[in-house]
């Protein structure tokens, strides 16, 4: 050892305090925030409610909605919900289910073989712009007044925006990724079920989020053509007889319904497509 003494030089006094930089690399991934839009439906609730008790509204526009609440529990206690909830939910389901598996089996077919999109991009663009309530006559006289003129107008009207977002989807996947699995050695249907289709789901679910809205209007027209039982059914009786209070009650159903529906997409999308957080 040197005699030599060891000095260490200290910190200007200058030398400007060390900053934390926050992390920026987080992208875009909105947070929910429920409560917002409970609040938007009290205040519109709350508006509606003082708007027809202080005669702003008028009565004949819009009923109160304690009234509309007031007649929905009414529905709720005689046991008619159900009675009308029960085959409108049936319907929707079964419909939109074939509408929707047999829209997203053609447009994945569509978006991966040149056959298939040669042949049926061009029967789809035909169909698509066909309004499909003014079908259900048709269907009335190929399936008859009972359930299958029913299923056949919805799972129709679900079909077509399903084929077309499924097939938009499966062409928005990024190719650089195909590629990249190609130069792997990755077998065609490995590409398919790792790549295309994981890449795909985020399209074809907004899809089915527009489809299934549509299915629950169809539902809606087909009920009111010979039904006794149905949300449909039950808002037609109801307009027919300008009871405002019953039709409100039953367009809520509507409402609540969506809700559902989307909620439902919601809970698939968190589960399949937490890889994109």
């Amino acid at each position: 050892m040197s005699d030599a003494t060891l000095t260490t030089t200290p910190p200007a006094a200058d030398t400007p305090p060390t900053r934390t930089i926050a992390f920026r690399g987080g992208g875009f991934a909105p947070r929910s925030q429920r409560w917002v839009g409970v609040a938007v439906f009290v205040v519109l609730i709350l508006i509606a409610e003082w708007g027809t008790q202080t005669g702003w509204i008028s009565a004949l526009t819009l009923p109160k909605p304690s009234d509309v609440f007031k007649t929905f529990g009414e529905l709720y206690n005689s046991g008619l919900l159900f009675k009308h909830l029960g085959p409108s939910l049936s319907r929707l389901a079964v419909g939109a289910a074939l509408g929707a598996s047999v829209g997203v089996s053609v447009g994945i077919l569509i978006g991966l073989f040149s056959y298939a999109r040669s042949g049926l991009v061009p029967l789809v663009a035909a169909l698509f712009p066909i309004p499909k309530i003014a079908l259900l006559p048709l269907f009335v006289i190929w399936f008859g007044i009972g359930e299958g003129s029913k299923y056949a107008l919805i799972a129709f009207g679900t079909f077509t925006p399903t084929v077309v977002a499924t097939y938009g989807a499966v062409d928005n996947v990024d190719r650089t990724l195909i590629r990249m699995g190609q130069s792997f050695g990755l077998s065609w249907w490995s590409i398919v079920r790792k790549i295309v289709l994981p890449g795909a789901m985020p399209g074809i679910l907004s899809g089915l989020r527009i489809s299934l809205a549509i299915a629950i209007i169809l539902l809606v027209a087909a009920e009111m053509l010979g039904a006794e039982y149905g949300i449909g059914a039950y808002i037609l009786q109801a307009g027919s007889l300008y009871d405002l209070e019953r039709l409100f009650a039953g367009v809520v159903i509507l409402s609540l319904l969506g809700v559902l529906v989307s909620t439902v997409i919601g809970m698939i999308e968190r589960r399949l497509l937490g890889w994109r957080t």
